[in-house]
């Protein structure tokens, strides 16, 4: 698929030309990866980060905000339950929180791996090299990091650095978790204050060239407690026709066009859509692309407090309220359940090559 075309799709908005993308990516992804849906246990470690983004929720700077991070118990009794329901995968996830720290996380793999024999998934932020090495030794299998957009000064300007630290290029962190041998993933958002339509049809054709084994898309909603979340911002957005416009099909749009571009990536129909509309949300990103569901494992009590963006879908379920919910919309497709950890396709056939 060409920029062009990418931009194309982008911008369409007659429902009857739309059907025909739904259509093909669904036929691609049916081509590519199957059926099967795999069900992936995701655990909110914790809400803490050092990191000042402009719209997340989470960010340092929110003072509203109660912290919280699971204790190793908490985390064991999840991977417990994940087990129990038949997941292949647990993915971790937090804030930028560096009490996470190296040493400790290795041991949690570890022992998560020893007791459970789950992949693992982890989404923790911008480490350093030597920290992903140990967590790749230590048994974690994958690695989400999302560039968010390819536009370098758009991400700088939402995305100050860390304390102390010169700003980074993602996308040269991906080809270092590459490297170290991890499944990767990425992904963008759209509708950042200043995205052009231009930027995120880069962006998407970007997912080819990187091979990203998972993808993971979702619309920009900036939490009300934070620069981008108040009326008026310092971000300026584009003109009415070049700025991305977030509607009802732009998420799927996304999940289709991800289809399209990288055929057996992993791609899940993301809690964010969810969000924007819980009845069909999940449905419809399944239908038009998307082959992985990621039920929250997180305690109730906590998942309110990891708030990246408000009104978060299914925040006061429990685990099994989650996955029950996700079952039913996943048969209701005639679509079955993936059963282990469902690598990619790509991430299977690399390794095959190295071999």
């Amino acid at each position: 698929m060409t920029y062009d075309e990418i931009l194309s799709w982008l911008t369409e908005n007659d429902p009857a030309k739309l059907e025909t993308l739904w259509n093909r990516a669904d036929s691609v992804r049916r081509e590519n990866v199957g059926d099967a849906v795999y069900l992936r246990g995701l655990i909110e470690l914790s809400n803490i980060c050092r990191r000042q983004c402009l719209y997340c929720g989470i960010r340092a700077g929110n003072s509203q905000l109660e912290r919280y991070r699971l204790t190793t118990e908490e985390v064991l009794e999840s991977a417990a339950l994940a087990q129990k329901l038949g997941y292949g995968t647990l993915v971790i996830q937090a804030g930028e929180d560096l009490g996470i720290t190296a040493d400790g996380m290795a041991e949690l793999i570890r022992q998560i791996k020893s007791r459970y024999g789950l992949a693992m998934t982890l989404s923790l932020g911008e480490r350093s090299e030597s920290d992903w090495k140990l967590w790749k030794v230590a048994g974690a299998d994958r690695y989400l990091l999302r560039f968010e957009t390819s536009n370098r000064r758009l991400f700088e300007a939402i995305h100050p650095p860390a304390p102390g630290s010169e700003p980074v290029d993602r996308l040269d962190l991906l080809r270092v978790l590459r490297n170290i041998g991890y499944e990767v993933g990425s992904g963008v958002m759209a509708g950042i204050p200043g995205q052009s339509w231009a930027d995120l049809a880069r962006d998407i054709e970007l997912f080819a060239t990187l091979e990203l084994d998972m993808i993971g898309c979702g619309p920009y909603i900036a939490h009300p407690n934070t620069p981008l979340g108040q009326p008026e911002s310092a971000i300026e957005k584009k003109s009415p026709k070049d700025q991305v416009s977030p509607d009802e099909n732009l998420p799927f749009k996304i999940i289709s066009l991800a289809r399209l571009v990288s055929p057996s990536a992993n791609i899940p129909t993301t809690t964010a859509v969810a969000t924007l509309d819980p009845q069909r949300g999940r449905l419809l990103g399944l239908s038009r692309g998307a082959n992985i569901v990621m039920p929250n494992l997180t305690p109730t009590r906590y998942r309110r407090m990891y708030e990246i963006y408000p009104n978060k879908s299914a925040s006061y379920e429990s685990p099994e309220q989650t996955h029950c919910t996700a079952v039913e919309h996943i048969l209701s497709l005639n679509r079955t359940i993936g059963v282990g950890p469902g690598a990619s396709p790509l991430f299977i056939e690399r390794t095959n090559r190295v071999k």
